[in-house]
């Protein structure tokens, strides 16, 4: 978005489409909310620590 948007240029309706698309790709409530069921999307997250260990794991509606 940086490259995209500078100062003293327009940020025209293609570049906020083009950055909007490159944000959906990592926003899971955006990219998925017409994929699930209301309330019920298979979620698993895991946190890692600096060094790569497993640190926790967190999970809703995973069969």
């Amino acid at each position: 978005a940086q490259a995209l948007i500078q100062k003293g240029k327009e940020a025209t309706e293609g570049i906020l489409n083009m950055i909007e698309m490159a944000y959906r790709a990592y926003d899971p409530c955006i990219a998925c909310a017409t994929h699930s069921l209301p309330g019920q999307l298979p979620l698993e997250v895991v946190i890692y620590n600096a060094k790569g260990k497993e640190v926790k794991r967190l999970s809703q509606y995973l069969s």
